[in-house]
């Protein structure tokens, strides 16, 4: 581990005297959209879970555009990449989900099963894996750092565990090599810097650079391409394979109940007095 303290943030190009060709696979997530105004975030208490906002489409998890972000620079650097976006659940709203495309991705994999609407985290590693050991082949795979709904950050680090990848987290930059790839991690001073051989998995946050925007050429495109959908059978998963492992015992909006009671004194000691035999009273101290 070597430690640096410099903060440009890059993706380098390659020696220019080999050329490469990389699978880039991304993981991206359908969630909630985080700019939901609190009058419209609902839980069913007794399903456990949360209530779609009516009139407020889903997004794709910022972190996960800031990954496909760091693909596309990839991409750009070595000039010759594919980039394969997968994603699983259940639902899907597809010009939700195209945006990756619009982004840049060359192609887009939609794990689509009635079994996927309530996994945990181990349950979405296991289908992630499963899906990416099926593309094969994989140089480098890119997730978010974490989703903006269940703030776990478990994905990534189950997926670099099944496949036997080295897990490179919270890069703010990205070093290609051969057959090897640098990263700058984030740290609260500064970064340190770790190398690992290809395949390799990496988490990103938005410090590896803000995601671009579509362009018209690139929503065009987007239109035309149609992701392909597989179901848990397809990837040999049975329903028991990704049962919750996380027993989720209660789900709820926590409630705000603050209550103010004013102490007064005669004057600016006494108020203290009856302050601290107030606090005393209420055990805290």
């Amino acid at each position: 581990v070597r430690a640096t303290y410099n903060y440009r943030r890059y993706i380098n190009l390659p020696n220019e005297e080999y050329a490469m060709s990389l699978n880039i696979i991304v993981c991206a997530k359908q969630v909630m959209d985080p700019e939901t105004p609190m009058s419209a975030f609902n839980v069913d208490e007794a399903a456990k879970r949360v209530v779609p906002a009516q009139g407020i489409p889903p997004v794709v998890n910022g972190f996960c555009e800031n990954a496909v972000e760091a693909a596309l620079k990839i991409k750009e650097a070595v000039g010759d990449a594919t980039i394969t976006v997968i994603s699983v659940g259940n639902d899907f709203v597809m010009d939700v989900m195209k945006k990756p495309l619009s982004m840049g991705a060359d192609q887009m994999i939609l794990v689509q099963d009635p079994a996927t609407e309530n996994l945990d985290a181990l349950g979405t590693a296991t289908v992630l894996s499963k899906a990416i050991d099926k593309i094969g082949e994989a140089d480098i795979v890119i997730c978010g750092q974490q989703a903006s709904d269940w703030d776990n950050a478990h994905v990534p680090m189950g997926i670099s565990e099944m496949l036997g990848m080295a897990c490179l987290s919270e890069a703010r930059s990205i070093d290609i090599g051969e057959g090897t790839v640098t990263v700058a991690s984030s740290r609260s001073d500064g970064y340190e810097v770790f190398e690992a051989p290809t395949p390799c998995l990496i988490t990103v946050n938005n410090e590896i650079g803000e995601p671009r925007y579509p362009t018209l050429r690139g929503i065009m495109q987007a239109s035309r391409k149609t992701p392909e959908t597989w179901t848990l059978g397809d990837l040999g998963l049975s329903d028991s394979d990704v049962a919750p492992a996380l027993t989720l015992t209660e789900l709820f909006i926590p409630v705000n109940d603050r209550q103010c009671e004013i102490i007064e004194g005669e004057d600016e000691a006494d108020s203290g007095r009856l302050l601290a035999l107030k606090l005393r009273e209420e055990k805290i101290i």
